[in-house]
């Protein structure tokens, strides 16, 4: 199921969403790209991560955007 999506770039968007196989649930976020009937398939770029790993993930993903946010230039 599709909790979301951010658009990469013009022919590429970021789809997360949650799923089960072989009975084992998971986050998935992938990168998607449009055919040419207008579609959006999913590509291999992406990972599927176990929810006790979400946690862990979402800090090491708060982590690298405190590392790359542009500071605040004093006047």
């Amino acid at each position: 199921m599709a909790v979301g999506e951010i658009q990469k770039n013009a022919l590429e968007k970021i789809i997360v969403s949650t799923g089960t196989y072989k009975g084992y649930d998971f986050v998935d976020v992938r990168v998607y790209y449009q055919d040419k009937d207008g579609e959006w398939k999913p590509t291999r770029k992406g990972v599927a991560v176990p929810p006790d790993k979400l946690e862990e993930l979402i800090d090491l993903l708060k982590r690298a955007q405190t590392e790359i946010a542009p500071t605040a230039k004093a006047d």
